[in-house]
């Protein structure tokens, strides 16, 4: 068991600036096959606040992946509710879920889906051409260091630095969310630091609330909360009043 004398227990206690952008209200998620049902999540509630950077734990099976996709707009909930900044975002038509993840929400996952024929720079174009008010896909790639990686294709980098075109894709849109789903979790301790870091930059430079998903605990020291997942519920926070910063963690 994880213990942490330095830390308080709060389930909904802001750790930034205390204005939520999610506010996630007793949800639940029943797969069926025929006459079996698989309860995923089981009323989780919560709240992601922005500027904040949160860290999901939880065994496999936990719910934690099913949580990070509803939230995200990838799946729906069978019951509760989820607002985004006070909209209810139960009853959205596909087009208008399709617009919110387009628009206000990054995803990262653990593997990076670049398109292999296509430059590092280019990768990250294919989101600044359909979004709102990117910032320019340089930019992005200087901000999670890969500005002298611009033009090499994936196979021509390592997995953290595809890892970080990744990100920088993800970002590049200014999404007011970043969820990250096992973002480290096919890279060593050395190449994952980078990509913490980069995460890091993100959430300080351009004040995005981001959520990761990861199994490894030491992460956990970085993040303002901490949500433990368990059977399909959150079965308790933790809020960090001393983070450190990812070159100080421990793997």
């Amino acid at each position: 068991m994880i213990t942490a004398p330095d830390r308080v227990f709060s389930n909904d206690r802001p750790a930034s600036d205390g204005v939520p952008v999610f506010e996630i209200d007793s949800i639940s998620k029943v797969y069926r096959s025929g006459e079996v049902e698989v309860h995923a999540l089981r009323n989780a509630s919560a709240k992601l606040y922005e500027a904040e950077l949160t860290v999901m734990l939880g065994p496999s099976g936990s719910g934690k992946s099913t949580f990070l996709n509803i939230v995200g707009g990838l799946d729906t909930a069978t019951t509760g509710d989820i607002r985004f900044r006070g909209r209810n975002l139960n009853g959205l038509s596909p087009s208008e879920l399709t617009r919110f993840r387009r628009d206000k929400i990054g995803f990262i996952f653990q593997f990076y889906n670049l398109i292999p024929s296509l430059t590092a720079l280019e990768n990250v174009e294919l989101v600044t051409e359909i979004s709102e008010n990117p910032m320019r896909p340089e930019e992005a790639l200087e901000l999670v260091g890969l500005e002298k990686r611009i033009d090499h294709f994936p196979a021509q980098l390592s997995g953290g630095e595809q890892q970080r075109v990744a990100i920088a894709r993800a970002i590049a849109k200014r999404p007011e969310v970043l969820l990250c789903d096992e973002p480290t979790g096919a890279l060593d301790s050395k190449t994952g630091l980078y990509v913490l870091e980069a995460l890091n930059s993100v959430n300080q430079e351009y004040r995005t609330s981001i959520a990761v998903i990861t199994h490894n605990a030491a992460i956990r020291k970085m993040a303002h909360r901490v949500f433990y997942f368990a059977d399909g519920e959150i079965v308790r926070t933790e809020t960090n009043e001393n983070r450190q910063s990812p070159d100080e963690i421990e793997w």
